[in-house]
């Protein structure tokens, strides 16, 4: 296996374990906060690699780098009626047993004088910041790696500097080829005297500063003479050109084609393009809604998912993609032929959509998932609020435990989707090319 494709998993695979760390301590930090006693702090599942007490948390790292967890005692309160000193009474119904197990492990670590450390005591609303305090961090890494994505690589586009793949003649549009016959006449590029490597800066005295610049101005000047400003080897220089009017696909929509647009007969350079730092929400916004509108679709996702795993169908591009395949993707960015430039952008770009996904993810209003006791957390404090305005007393606080057989339900779900998109990534992975 290539070594490269190997530092790549790997170089992804620290980047995730770093992003859960964050997102539990986006969990941890408020909680300590307001008080609530966290015996655990724990990046990835299944045995301890390493451990180290700092009071009373516990710190450390796990082998299976899959996710992350805080430990905060008292996330379920009591069974009702239960009080120090009395018989407890059995329930022969299996969901009733379930939710009153699931009470007796969430009281086990429960100490005297911990009273008022258990979570489910805590005000409505800081139950809501520590829980949405690790999707939080998600989003802040999210907007971190777009801003270093935008303002610092640029994305990858088109510079207005002359291609040297650039023909030198016209070749109708009706006509598929690329190489130059005897009998076609040069562009007005060519007979201006343009070259390879030509930046194009004004034209007409208007500022050219991308590539879309100059299309707009170049198309609906029409044909007739113009000057153009470029730069060359350093040094600007003017040219004077005389368009000629030609069909040409429209730029937005390659399907449709404009009649007698102007026409210079130059291609742009592929490049990235830095952006400015007032683009980067609009971006992240615009992701955002992509993101969550696959989540919405994510049932159906996941059928093609099967079909893709089963069948040898095509993946979808716009689909899930699990850890694995994820980390495949990193392998395969950095063993890949790109420029350093493109890789780097390729591998901030996993990272930033992967922090978005999984913020998002988690803000779905079902348990095990934080948007479960966000949701809780915001009914708690509509309920308290319609006590106070009718003038009634106090609720007691929101029994989340009551929908725990709900919540094996989601999580078994999740078992599942998590192994069929290990399974797609081994056997049909989602690859750079789609």
């Amino acid at each position: 296996m290539n070594l490269l494709f190997v530092a790549g998993i790997v170089i992804f695979f620290i980047g995730l374990m770093a992003s859960i760390a964050l997102h539990e301590i986006g969990h941890l930090v408020p909680a300590k906060l307001f008080g609530v006693r966290v015996t655990q702090y724990m990046v990835g599942f299944g045995t301890t690699a390493w451990s180290r007490r700092k009071g009373e948390t516990e710190y450390g790292v796990k082998w299976i780098p899959l996710g992350g967890y805080v430990r905060m005692i008292g996330m379920l309160p009591p069974r009702p009626g239960d009080e120090p000193g009395k018989l407890r009474s059995a329930s022969t119904g299996p969901f009733q047993a379930l939710i009153e197990t699931a009470r007796d492990a969430a009281q086990e670590e429960v100490r005297p004088g911990d009273e008022d450390r258990v979570f489910y005591r805590k005000k409505w609303w800081q139950k809501i910041i520590i829980m949405a305090g690790g999707p939080a961090m998600n989003f802040v890494l999210a907007f971190v790696f777009f801003t270093v994505l935008l303002v610092g690589i640029g994305l990858p586009g088109y510079a207005p500097v002359v291609s040297p793949q650039t023909n030198t003649c016209v070749i109708p549009l009706s006509e598929q080829r690329t190489e130059c016959r005897p009998t076609d006449r040069p562009t007005p590029a060519a007979q201006a005297g343009m070259k390879p490597g030509d930046r194009l800066v004004s034209f007409d005295g208007q500022k050219i500063a991308t590539w879309d610049d100059a299309t707009r101005l170049i198309r609906s000047h029409g044909a007739g003479p113009a000057v153009i400003g470029i730069v060359r080897d350093g040094k600007p220089q003017t040219l004077n050109v005389t368009l000629i009017a030609q069909d040409r696909p429209k730029p937005d929509d390659p399907t449709k084609i404009e009649k007698n647009v102007g026409f210079l007969g130059v291609m742009p350079t592929e490049a990235m393009q830095r952006q400015s730092f007032s683009q980067v929400p609009a971006y992240m916004g615009e992701l955002t809604s992509r993101v969550a509108g696959s989540l919405l679709n994510l049932p159906q996702k996941m059928v093609g998912v099967w079909h893709a795993a089963f069948s040898g169908e095509k993946r979808d591009p716009e689909g899930p993609v699990g850890v694995v395949g994820a980390g495949r993707m990193g392998g395969e960015i950095l063993a890949s032929d790109l420029s350093d430039e493109k890789k780097l952008f390729f591998f901030v770009n996993l990272l930033a959509g992967f922090n978005l996904a999984v913020g998002l993810f988690n803000l779905v209003p079902l348990l095990p998932l934080d948007g479960g006791h966000i949701a809780g957390g915001i009914w708690e404090g509509i309920k308290r609020a319609w006590a106070r305005i009718m003038r009634r007393p106090e609720p007691k606080y929101v029994d989340i435990a009551k929908v725990l057989p709900l919540t094996y339900a989601v999580a078994l779900v999740m078992i599942v989707m998590a192994g069929l998109l290990v399974y797609a990534d081994l056997v049909n992975p989602l690859t750079l090319t789609g």
